[in-house]
């Protein structure tokens, strides 16, 4: 298993290519910008709100991914029509142990770069990355979860082959409403 890999998602007719790299202190004034969105506030459990916010944040995801607990990457679009790469999102492979039979998977999408399909191919990048780097012991089943009112995750889910398995009560403050459990096994 590569713990600092770097993941592609091709381009798209009108999107540019991702990567998905490992989180860096010189992501925290984008990663800041991008948790001032409202709806993706609303969705998060633990909104970054400052700088010192995001080096916080940015310091625990490289503590859990030296762990070999939490694997979290920055979604980043490659230059596009002389654009410089700018933060699209972040996709997370989380809850990982040796021998345990599943890990959750996560992700989010920057206001400036929905519609472009970052999610589904973010998504999909890390799905075949975890599969195939924790072959020999990790998880033979991908779980995904979201409130039931998040309709743009679940599409993005079943856009990306994580089958809906069922409805998982509510659990607050962290999650107030019911939600979805959508699941992928390994092929």
């Amino acid at each position: 298993m590569n713990a600092t890999a770097l993941l592609a998602a091709p381009a798209t007719p009108t999107a540019p290519a991702l990567l998905l790299r490992p989180w860096r202190p010189d992501d925290v004034a984008e990663l800041v910008e991008a948790y001032r969105d409202p709806a993706l506030r609303r969705w998060a459990i633990a909104p970054v709100e400052t700088v010192e916010d995001g080096l916080v944040w940015v310091r625990a995801q490289e503590e859990a991914r030296t762990a070999g607990v939490r694997f979290g990457f920055a979604v980043v679009e490659a230059p596009y029509g002389g654009e410089p790469q700018r933060l699209a999102g972040g996709v997370v492979l989380k809850e990982v142990a040796p021998g345990r039979p599943s890990a959750e998977v996560g992700y989010w999408t920057a206001a400036r770069a929905r519609g472009r399909g970052v999610a589904p191919r973010a998504l999909e990048a890390l799905t075949a990355w975890a599969f195939d780097s924790f072959r020999a012991d990790g998880p033979e089943r991908l779980e995904l979860l979201h409130q039931a009112d998040n309709t743009a995750s679940c599409r993005v889910a079943e856009k990306c082959g994580y089958a809906f398995d069922g409805i998982l009560p509510a659990a607050p403050p962290a999650f107030p409403l019911d939600g979805h459990l959508h699941v992928r096994e390994r092929a």
